[in-house]
């Protein structure tokens, strides 16, 4: 089993337009930020992905992804989910409609956003001319295949949204706490994938002092900080953080024993 982390930023990327910062102007690729997601493959070939970013095509042809079986959204905040219209190349791939989940508020708002995207395939002589997905409320365990799919409850800022555990990796971003239920489902993890925006303190999102201490809690083997914007250097943050700590960047690959602990 493996995870692809597809972009690693935050809402406006990095670059920034029109910032001349360090980190903007920087030459190392790994300050170079897509919109955050990424793409889960099991040990059967199963394909899940996790929202569809901003930047969801651009992702998709770097990492030569040509199959989703099933899509799981975070929230409905525009940089999770405004890819959504590149789905249709799936569809079309696959010629089937793909399967969406997600908390229940978060698939009606997402429904209500894009209601082009909900509906009946389009007639076989039109083709899959837009996307076709079908709204699957998700509120426990999913089993797909070898991957076990957990919704974990989580906060972004007042809001609650999910994060989501696939066997022994969870992927938690747009975080500011986690409530004892959704910290019960982290147990036993092998790696945790987890929000760490900035130095300076946020009202909805982890600070990186906040994700190290968060980390540290849950105990995984191996935490990966991902959602960081242009205040983080990637060389910088990597000496700074604890042993078993390190940074996300677009492309990186995290293996998965396939087990759930």
């Amino acid at each position: 089993m493996e995870a692809v982390i597809l972009g690693s930023g935050s809402s406006a990327g990095t670059p920034v337009i029109g910032c001349r910062c360090p980190v903007c102007r920087s030459e190392d690729p790994r300050n170079h930020r897509t919109r955050a997601s990424i793409w889960v493959r099991g040990v059967d070939g199963e394909s899940l992905l996790v929202d569809t970013s901003t930047d969801m095509r651009h992702q998709a042809l770097r990492e030569g992804i040509d199959r989703v079986d099933g899509v799981f959204l975070t929230h409905t905040h525009a940089d999770h989910i405004n890819g959504i219209d590149d789905m249709r190349a799936f569809n079309g791939l696959q010629e089937q409609v793909i399967p969406m989940y997600g908390r229940p508020a978060t698939l009606e708002e997402a429904r209500q956003r894009f209601h082009y995207c909900f509906g009946d395939p389009p007639p076989p002589e039109r083709g899959w001319y837009i996307p076709v997905l079908e709204a699957r409320p998700l509120t426990e365990s999913l089993q797909w295949g070898s991957v076990t799919v957990t919704p974990v409850p989580v906060e972004h800022g007042r809001w609650p949204i999910y994060g989501y555990r696939f066997n022994g990796l969870a992927y938690l971003t747009d975080v500011k706490r986690i409530p004892e239920e959704g910290l019960a489902l982290l147990e036993g993890l092998e790696v945790l994938i987890l929000d760490c925006l900035r130095y300076r303190e946020h009202p909805t999102h982890l600070r990186v002092d906040e994700a190290v201490a968060l980390a540290e809690r849950i105990g995984a083997k191996r935490t990966v900080f991902t959602h960081f914007t242009h205040d983080i250097d990637f060389e910088q943050l990597a000496g700074e953080l604890p042993e078993g700590m390190e940074p996300a960047y677009d492309g990186l690959r995290i293996p998965i024993s396939g087990a759930r602990a």
